[in-house]
């Protein structure tokens, strides 16, 4: 975590190796991080981008003794994914529905290209939402059906706490208690138990998607859904390390800032996935990926993928990357240098 006012501190491992003077591919293979005495990172562990405090590395490439950071917990600390989630004592995938939550969202952070959260925001979020029961009167702003009684925004995560509480909660306990539609309940119900059931078979491949939900508690009826909804997720978490590669290639050969990529679904079913990765430069802003087509350029930062899998024509402001679907991230590099 980064420690409350240490944020003007943090380094990354490209910063790192500027303040040692060589570049960051000579960094990568020397790894001096991993000597004897080197300070720890401040992320989490498992971090996908490891994070230092600035004044703990000077110190010791200068050879003097290491300062300590603050172990007090503040509410100005701040949390990156796993933390957060491990406060909660939820998972990290439950995490990324709280954090859609309106008073989370607009305190995330990126620092280095990972987003980060006040402690004091999650803790508050833990503090102020108990178990529902029920829902105030009316039809929110945001909610998408006339039944349902909260934005959409908040369905997921407060679902997702009844959910913890009680792995076989019906969609009936779930629609008198936060008052939403059947449609709604059912919804989210199932995405959860989906994405519960992805954690596990990949935490125990050996596992048969019938054995994983059984151990999670989850009830027979409307289990066929979530299969289908934990097959999808599966595939959605097998191409994102690739998705991810391509940005971190991007991000080395300073066109792109470190970002985490996000595979989002395309409808109708069966679902297309896609996803995006945000350049640094102004002519081409964002780099598409949709599974069937491939790579191909954006026209804009805001709504770089659309909504539909329909597969836009190649104009002056969209061009195709190659007709490979996932081609390696240096050829990717040189498809998209033979545009500028």
């Amino acid at each position: 975590m980064i420690r409350a006012a240490r944020r003007p501190y943090v380094q990354s491992s490209a910063d790192l190796a500027a303040a040692m003077g060589i570049s960051l591919g000579t960094y990568r293979n020397r790894k001096p991080h991993a000597a004897e005495g080197f300070p720890a990172p401040i992320s989490s562990d498992g971090a996908r981008v490891t994070l230092w405090d600035r004044e703990q590395t000077a110190a010791h490439l200068a050879g003097q003794p290491v300062p300590d950071l603050p172990h007090e917990n503040h509410e100005g600390d701040l949390l990156d994914r796993s933390e957060a989630a491990a406060l909660l004592g939820v998972t990290a995938k439950t995490w990324d529905t709280y954090k859609t939550d309106p008073s989370i969202t607009p305190h995330l952070t990126k620092i280095k290209g990972v987003e980060h959260c006040p402690r004091g925001i999650v803790q508050s979020f833990k503090e102020s939402r108990p178990l529902a029961t029920g829902g105030p009167k009316g039809r929110p702003k945001g909610s998408k059906d006339s039944k349902d009684r909260m934005p959409r925004a908040e369905i997921l995560p407060r679902v997702g706490q009844l959910l913890e509480a009680d792995p076989s909660v019906s969609s009936a306990a779930v629609q008198q208690r936060l008052g939403l539609s059947a449609t709604a309940a059912t919804r989210a119900l199932a995405r959860l138990r989906a994405e519960q059931l992805a954690d596990l078979l990949l935490t125990d491949p050996a596992l048969t998607p019938e054995d994983a939900a059984d151990r999670l508690g989850q009830p027979i009826t409307g289990q066929r859904t979530v299969l289908a909804g934990a097959a999808i997720e599966l595939r959605a978490r097998r191409i994102q390390p690739y998705l991810q590669a391509v940005a971190d290639a991007l991000a080395a050969a300073g066109l792109a800032d470190r970002q985490d990529v996000h595979v989002h679904r395309l409808g109708p079913a069966p679902e297309t996935f896609a996803a995006a990765v945000m350049l640094t430069g102004a002519k081409i802003p964002a780099l598409v990926w949709d599974e069937h087509a491939g790579w191909r350029t954006a026209t804009n930062r805001r709504h770089p993928i659309g909504k539909t899998p329909r597969r836009p024509p190649e104009d002056d402001g969209i061009r195709y990357l190659g007709s490979d679907p996932q081609p390696a991230p240096a050829d990717l590099l040189t498809r998209l240098g033979r545009l500028k």
